[in-house]
């Protein structure tokens, strides 16, 4: 049979809805802080409790010194003692011995009440704060608590309670208190008083998450959404992809009888959904973008001041339809699409070509070639202003007048091709051309991004190299190609941007061997009589190429010149040294004859009162 401290312990478990470990924990805490002030113990004293969940009982362990003879029994123990917990204690050691007081159970009830109390308050707020930022971005559903002029206040799992703020609200809904309410975790915030839950029904990965609860397609990814704009409470957009053929990605998201999109309809407080399907072509992207309206043609300038421009050509009849209410329609498509869109009718776009055509002196060629077909247009113009009908024969014709100007204006406006392949050569000059000319299927890229590389077009390294220097976005947002496949790219140009390592091997420069003769000249001596003896040295050149002085002085140190040396410079050099006065220097000059190729060594010499030169 279960004890009163069981029962009262699960009880807490199921009630704060926390693991059983921190409950513990905190009671452990708890009895220390009773311990402590039932014996008036100090804060630097090492004091754990255990507690028995099966019998709730509380056991104080306490470290104390081993004394002798103990004389506070708070902090010391004698070693008879503590002999009996650690029989390796000693006289000064420390001892964690067991210090439960009598009575301690009562007294602990009383004293660690509010300790447990906040612990347990403590840990309840850190589990939430844990378990609601791992659902940021997520939908949860709550009940209305409270309803005030900035908001609302809604009851979440784990008794954690979220703010719901007006502008967060979708305009036109009521709430009332008790009511439930699914909403997007926006942000969570840490505060003293517990965390802050922010939800949104505004927010448009709301939209999102309603769309993955309810088309299977979308959660496990056979059908993507590129893009969603939206005006909540009114009017949305969304673009949608199928990443596997055969797949219908808007009747998937429709379902059938639009079972599906009228239940996120009904959601969102009948906000009207539109669901295009995207397109990696802007021109076929922005035309289903303005839908519901018919469009007759769509015009693309990247060159524009404005950044990237649209010019959208409808009928007549289509105009109101294709800009929505305040604009409505058209400014969703702008933001789904990311570009600047500027929506014309027919009549005024062909009255803006013929203003071009007369105008504009860049456009003289084409206006002499349009020059038959210039006062029909007028004439429609004018038949047109006066309120009297056309024909469809004659909105054909507009609407081909129109397409060939806008096409010329387009064309005039690109660079032209020298331009774009200068660009493209100062854009890749530091990659060597031998690895822009590789196919894109030879590159060494995993193979489903080569293949989802060459279905853009993009079809050699020199293609991949300047679209991800030029638009790396571009890449990014084709069809298939994720953050670890940009990775892979990313990894890729940065070995075709490190410079190639070539090892030259140095010139082998054969030294030719300089036969350069020396004089070398023997005195005269009554021991010994010898004629001039000429040596001849064999001397290398250095492997580096040198200029002739160079030569001539490197030749001139290594040589090995034997001087001769005369009767009277050996008086001299004793005299030299009985006086203590330096030599003087020996009178020698070397020459280099070109024409034999020799090195010739003179001495001067002192002979007769004058000066004599010997070779």
């Amino acid at each position: 049979m279960k004890n009163e401290f069981t029962l009262a312990f699960n009880e807490v478990l199921e009630e704060k809805q926390l693991p059983k470990e921190i409950i513990l924990q905190a009671l452990e805490s708890a009895m220390v802080s009773a311990y402590r002030r039932a014996v008036n113990a100090s804060n630097a004293q090492l004091v754990e409790a255990k507690i028995d969940p099966d019998s709730g009982q509380v056991t104080i362990y306490a470290e104390k010194e081993v004394v002798e003879e103990s004389q506070d029994e708070r902090t010391e123990v004698t070693l008879e003692e503590a002999r009996k917990v650690n029989p390796n204690a000693e006289l000064g050691s420390m001892v964690l011995v067991e210090s439960t007081p009598k009575d301690f159970g009562r007294v602990a009830a009383q004293t660690a009440r509010q300790v447990i109390q906040q612990r347990i308050r403590d840990a309840e707020r850190q589990s939430q704060l844990s378990f609601y930022e791992k659902q940021l971005g997520e939908i949860v559903s709550g009940v209305v608590q409270a309803v005030g002029g900035q908001g609302l206040t809604i009851g979440l799992e784990m008794k954690a309670e979220g703010t719901m703020p007006r502008k967060e609200m979708i305009g036109g809904e009521r709430f009332r208190i008790h009511d439930r309410v699914r909403a997007l975790i926006s942000e969570v915030k840490d505060s003293q008083r517990g965390p802050q839950i922010i939800l949104s029904r505004t927010h448009r990965n709301f939209l999102r998450r309603l769309l993955e609860n309810e088309v299977p397609e979308i959660y496990h990814g056979v059908v993507e959404i590129r893009s969603i704009a939206r005006e909540p409470g009114q009017r949305a957009k969304v673009a949608v992809s199928a990443a596997q053929a055969g797949i219908d990605p808007v009747g998937a998201c429709v379902g059938i009888r639009g079972v599906r999109i009228q239940a996120i309809v009904r959601e969102l407080h009948d906000e009207k959904i539109d669901v295009i399907e995207w397109s990696n072509d802007p021109a076929v992207y922005i035309a289903k973008a303005i839908s519901p309206a018919r469009v007759s043609g769509v015009y693309l300038n990247e060159q524009s001041e404005n950044g990237k421009t649209a010019t959208v050509v409808v009928p007549e009849d289509q105009l109101s339809l294709a800009i929505g209410r305040d604009g409505q329609n058209a400014r969703l498509a702008a933001k789904l699409t990311g570009w600047r869109i500027d929506i014309k009718s027919l009549p005024e776009a062909a009255s803006d070509a013929l203003n071009k055509l007369s105008s504009d002196e860049t456009y003289m060629m084409q206006a002499e070639a349009e020059h038959d077909v210039i006062p029909v247009i007028e004439a429609m113009l004018v038949k047109k202003a006066d309120g009297r009908p056309l024909p469809p024969e004659e909105y054909d014709v507009m609407t081909k007048f129109v397409d060939r100007v806008e096409r010329r204006a387009i064309a005039h406006k690109q660079p032209t091709p020298d331009m774009e392949e200068e660009k493209i050569v100062e854009v890749l000059k530091d990659i060597p051309t031998e690895k822009l000319d590789v196919d894109i299927l030879d590159s060494g890229l995993p193979e489903h991004v080569t293949y989802l590389l060459q279905e853009a077009n993009i079809l050699t390294v020199r293609d991949l190299a300047y679209t991800y220097r030029t638009s790396p976005d571009s890449i990014l947002k084709l069809q298939g190609i994720g953050p670890r496949a940009m990775q892979e790219i990313q990894n890729f140009m940065s070995q075709l941007e490190a410079p190639a390592v070539v090892e030259v091997p140095e010139p082998i420069v054969e030294s030719p061997i300089v036969e350069t003769p020396i004089v070398e000249t023997t005195p005269v001596s009554d021991v010994e009589m010898a004629e001039p003896v000429t040596t001849v040295e064999s001397v290398e050149e250095p492997e580096e190429e040198v200029s002739f002085d160079q030569l001539f002085s490197l030749k001139s140190e290594a040589l090995d010149i034997i001087e001769p040396v005369s009767e009277e410079d050996d008086e001299l050099d004793e005299v030299s040294k009985k006086s203590g006065k330096k030599k003087k220097p020996k009178h020698v000059e070397v020459t280099y004859d070109p024409d034999r190729d020799m090195t010739t060594v003179i001495k001067k010499h002192k002979r007769g009162g004058g000066w004599d030169w010997d070779e």
